[in-house]
């Protein structure tokens, strides 16, 4: 029960992280060249994206992975060396479903190309 805690905590950990990831200002394109004191710029530039994934940032994938590699890892060792295990596990298997997901949505996903902007520091 304890490490169903443990598990279920690296998870929220990872989801979380990844919405920490993705936060911070954006630019548009009506903001390209658009000049700062600090001598950055707005740069815009058309990148391809996947449209139809419902899952862009693969939440899921990472989850469903840590809670896998967490539990193989859990079977692994004795001690506090089967905690390094699950541990090492979680983060092995959030990474590899993290992966899995991705590919799967390439695979799958129709293309559009879109207009980013973002800010350079020359």
């Amino acid at each position: 029960m304890k490490t169903l805690r443990h598990l279920i905590g690296l998870g929220v950990m990872a989801i979380a992280a990844t919405a920490v990831a993705q936060s911070g200002r954006t630019y548009g394109p009506e903001d390209e060249g658009r000049r700062f004191d600090d001598g950055s710029r707005v740069v815009c530039r058309d990148v391809e994206v996947e449209r139809s994934a419902r899952d862009p940032n693969r939440v899921a994938g990472t989850a469903v992975g840590a809670v896998v590699g967490g539990l193989l890892g859990n079977q692994i060792g004795s001690g506090s060396g089967r905690k390094a295990a699950t541990v090492g596990g979680a983060v092995a298997g959030g990474a590899i479903g993290r992966k899995v997901q991705g590919n799967q949505q390439e695979a799958r996903g129709d293309r559009v190309i879109e207009r980013r902007c973002e800010r350079v520091w020359r």
